[in-house]
Formats: structure tokens, C-alpha cells, sequence
């Protein structure tokens, strides 16, 4: 399998840090890391020029990161509540996408795009969820999302009641009801 060479720009998650010379596939990095600007091609112009600026790019990511750390201190322990249709079970009709979290954020006051949330899956039930934020590539803080259906029941969820299992105990006594009543109906 034929692999590229590239420089990264910036540190990136399970590949390197700043400044590795690392070989990837070619679809990765035609794909992602040329067009996101996290790596250029490793050439000898290309290492040269980085070697030339390396200092300054350094410095800016450093600055970028005690900027993303000092967010990161303001806004720690961030919750934002998402209202969705559900069923009976918990289980939305769709799911909750980054972009649903980013928007939801925005609104909390914490102002990021789709692409910062890291969701290993898109959220499908009803619950409270603790998602990874990436303000840079070496910092991150953790979101709690509560999906819920109404705001009642994320206040409810937010206290730590389970909503379903409320649910499934007042939906109980109907049931029985229901059966006594029947069998009531049968022995008359």
C-alpha cells in the first residue's frame, strides 16, 4: 500500500504532534489533512520553509492554546439540554447529531462549530450524555448533553430520576387496573 509523507501543522489525534514527519495513507490525507491545513506534503522545499517558520508557528500555537485553556476554565462543567420527540422506550425519532450539540452550545454562551464535538455515535435515546469538546488539539472539556422532551423532564433527568422507569411505574397500576378489571368482567 503506497503511503504519503507528510509535516504536521498541528497536533492531531492518534497521528503525531506538530512538526512529525509521518506517513499516512493518501486518501487520509488528500481528504482531511491537506484541506483542514493540518499537515503539508513533506517536500524538501516544504521542510525547509517549515524549519524556517517553525518558532513562529510554534508560538501561535501556543498562544491559540492558553486562549483555548483559559475558555476551557470559564466554561468548565457546561451543560446544554436538547428537547426531542421520543417513544415510550426512550428511543428518538433521529438522533442527535455535532451539530445539534454545537448549536445547542452556542446558545449556552460557549460559541463552537460542529467539527470541535467528538461523538463516537450519534445519540439515539433520551438521557444524559457526556460528550468531548476539542477547543484545540491539545485541549478539550467534557459537555454534558441531556436530551429529554421536554424541559420538565430535563430538570427531572438533570436531578437524576430516571424518567423511563418513572414512566414505566405510573404506567404499572393502569395495567393492573386494566386486568382486574377484566377478570372482574369474566367471573360476573
Amino acid at each position: 500500500m503506497a503511503t504519503v509523507e507528510l509535516i504536521l501543522l498541528q497536533r492531531v489525534e492518534k497521528l503525531g504532534q506538530m512538526g512529525e514527519l509521518v506517513k499516512v495513507k493518501p486518501g487520509f490525507a488528500r481528504n482531511y489533512l491537506l484541506p483542514q491545513k493540518k499537515a503539508i506534503r513533506a517536500n524538501k522545499d516544504n521542510i525547509a520553509k517549515f524549519e524556517a517558520q517553525r518558532a513562529q508557528l510554534e508560538a501561535q500555537n501556543l498562544k491559540r492554546k492558553e486562549e483555548a485553556e483559559r475558555v476551557a476554565e470559564r466554561v468548565g462543567g457546561l451543560s446544554v439540554v436538547i428537547i426531542r420527540q421520543a417513544g415510550e422506550a426512550g428511543s428518538l425519532y433521529g438522533s442527535v447529531s455535532g451539530r445539534d450539540i454545537s448549536d445547542a452550545a452556542t446558545a449556552a454562551g460557549l460559541t463552537i462549530n460542529r467539527s470541535q464535538v467528538v461523538l463516537e455515535h450519534p445519540i439515539k435515546t433520551l438521557g444524559i450524555r457526556q460528550v468531548r469538546v476539542m477547543l484545540h488539539p491539545e485541549v478539550s472539556i467534557p459537555v454534558a448533553v441531556n436530551v429529554a422532551r421536554s424541559p420538565e423532564e430535563a430538570e427531572r433527568q438533570a436531578r437524576g430520576e430516571r424518567v423511563a422507569a418513572v414512566e414505566e411505574e405510573e404506567a404499572e397500576p393502569d395495567l393492573e387496573q386494566m386486568l382486574d378489571a377484566e377478570a372482574a368482567q369474566n367471573a360476573a
